[in-house]
């Protein structure tokens, strides 16, 4: 809980390890929790109790999360909550329900319940419950607390660890948001075992997101085990896929905690998210936004190669790994010079009129293309096409499939 990071106050910014998760203290002053929490909805599992601390509760899920585990968590608030001092609804999820409207909703469900500025906001669900409900109670009485139990691994590893919340606005992904972090972020590794195939994928490409920009000992370690956190496919052994889960997490908010509020927007975790938003708003979120990350992440390594920062089995390594998880690594439809191009000029609008443009310069190390001119439409067009023959073969050779 956040209480136990602040506490103390002669510890040095940074993040700590420890056997229940992570702490975080930032250079600012502000300090949370991210931990990983075995059994956290069993009755006798006190932890999300006592990050509620009896204050009065408005739990929030979505239809499939509130179908699998909505009965459990109000079993759960039951038993440890006084009548009448909880409630539990269901809000839409998907990229199209993440509106302002949503949050909005989410807040009048609240002020209906009576949630006064000592309440808590309780998402239960993936990375889009966690962004509507915490941008809600960023602005909820200008500000109340939130309590996030994350149930995907996009959740788990990118989600639930910073500190971000928003909305879709204006035809842009997260263009409405907050800087409001959860006074208690819980994970369940349990949880992955009910999830989507394409729910998995989605989150391991967050997870090779941090470990082509930096872990190869993490990325060696995904070669090998693929199929990682499914039934299908090579069986991953259990200590394996919690050294995955947790290198992932602690590699995140380390890159996170000096730059908790973005105050610099050249950000090595936005790799794969230059393109991407492009990717899933033009081709009217087809794909979901693990899979633009990954196309992303192909076509940032393809203009890597181009560009001569990186070498030839380095890229193929990068895009086979997606590949062979099964994560699409080109889309026809939006891989268009024309669609890349307006990508590239929304980041640079976005991020202070410097591009910012992440690309890796061997597994485990990436820099940044700071300028437009650096990425000339010639090189932008025969990286598209350099791509678009990878994928080909790949899928030639049935790789993914």
């Amino acid at each position: 809980m956040p209480s136990r990071v602040l506490a103390d106050e002669k510890r040095l910014p940074g993040v700590r390890e420890d056997a229940d998760g992570f702490s975080l203290l930032a250079p600012d002053g502000t300090g949370y929790r991210a931990e990983l929490i075995s059994g956290v909805l069993s009755p006798d599992n006190p932890a999300l109790a006592r990050a509620i601390g009896g204050r009065r509760v408005v739990a929030f899920t979505g239809p499939t999360v509130g179908g699998l585990y909505g009965e459990t968590l109000a079993r759960y608030l039951g038993a440890h909550l006084a009548p009448g001092s909880w409630t539990l609804h269901t809000i839409g999820t998907g990229e199209r329900n993440k509106t302002l409207a949503t949050a909005e909703r989410v807040c009048a469900l609240a002020k209906a319940d009576g949630l006064d500025r000592h309440g808590v906001m309780l998402a239960l669900g993936g990375g889009i419950v966690a962004d509507v409900v915490g941008f809600a109670a960023s602005m909820y009485a200008r500000g109340i607390r939130h309590i996030r139990v994350n149930t995907t691994l996009v959740g788990q590893v990118d989600v639930g660890v910073g500190v971000k919340t928003g909305v879709n606005a204006l035809h842009t992904k997260n263009m409405f948001g907050a800087y409001h972090p959860a006074h208690a972020s819980l994970s369940d590794p349990a949880f992955l075992a009910t999830l989507p195939v394409r729910e998995i994928r989605c989150g391991l490409a967050e997870i090779v997101k941090m470990a082509v920009i930096l872990d190869e000992e993490l990325f060696t370690t995904l070669e090998r085990y693929p199929d990682a956190f499914r039934t299908s496919g090579t069986p991953t052994p259990p200590d394996v896929e919690t050294y995955v889960l947790r290198t992932s997490m602690r590699l995140m908010m380390e890159e996170l905690c000096p730059n908790l509020r973005e105050k610099n927007l050249a950000r090595l975790v936005d790799f794969g998210h230059t393109f991407s938003p492009v990717v899933e708003t033009a081709g009217d979120h087809r794909l979901e936004h693990g899979e633009a990350v990954a196309v992303d992440m192909a076509l940032s390594a393809c203009l890597a190669l181009r560009i001569g920062l990186l070498d030839e089995e380095s890229c193929d390594r990068i895009i086979g790994l997606l590949a062979r998880i099964g994560l699409p690594v080109f889309d026809p439809e939006t891989c268009t010079p024309e669609l890349m191009t307006r990508a590239l000029e929304e980041s640079w609008e976005r991020r202070g009129r410097r591009l910012h443009l992440v690309v890796p310069t061997a597994v485990g190390k990436a820099v940044f293309v700071d300028e437009l001119a650096d990425v000339p439409p010639g090189v932008l067009r025969e990286s598209l096409g350099e791509l678009a023959r990878r994928a080909a073969g790949f899928a030639a050779e049935g790789v993914g499939a």
